[in-house]
């Protein structure tokens, strides 16, 4: 992330609490990054220098106007207007963490060889927030590579319960063992 999808994501992210709207503005940044990552060519024609800037201006509006949060309108349109567009994800990224950072929050990425049942996922769930004391999001992600077990990557800290983990574990400890 860049120092100045920093500044800018933290930046909506100050006015969005203060006017109360963060929940608001959270779920729908996250939908317009989806739909930027599902139509790229949509994000270049917004970042088109040869267009003029108010016609970019007016499809954010056309868009977005009646649809998102007039806060989450302007935002978009002065990233556009700066050149900025294709650090929105950064933007958002950094949105996400204060967010998480004033609602107790923490994100939890779990990896799997098959995707987890829900029951699965909210005891793992329940597990991590008893362990943390947060509440927990968490990221699911599937790695045909493993064998069996789960990875976790929570607020920095690897939790390796794979096989592939154990087993190097294993090794580990044997090529320690002084004979």
């Amino acid at each position: 992330m860049t120092e100045t999808a920093r500044l800018y994501g933290g930046s909506l992210y100050e006015l969005a609490a203060g006017e109360q709207l963060s929940d608001t503005i959270l779920e729908q940044m996250k939908q317009i990054r989806i739909l930027f990552r599902e139509n790229p060519d949509y994000l270049r024609l917004l970042g088109e220098p040869s267009i003029p800037k108010d016609e970019r201006l007016g499809l954010i509006e056309t868009a977005f106007g009646n649809q998102a949060e007039r806060y989450l309108v302007s935002f978009i349109k002065l990233l556009c207007e700066k050149n900025l567009l294709m650090e929105y994800g950064g933007c958002c990224e950094e949105y996400v963490k204060r967010y998480n950072a004033d609602h107790n929050i923490a994100e939890a990425v779990v990896t799997s060889a098959v995707p987890l049942t829900s029951r699965q996922l909210e005891d793992l769930r329940a597990k991590l927030e008893k362990i943390s004391g947060k509440k927990i999001s968490l990221i699911e992600k599937t790695d045909s590579s493993i064998i069996a077990g789960l990875k976790v990557e929570l607020e920095g800290v690897h939790l390796d319960g794979t096989i592939q983990g154990r087993l190097a574990g294993i090794t580990r400890r044997l090529n320690e063992t002084v004979v």
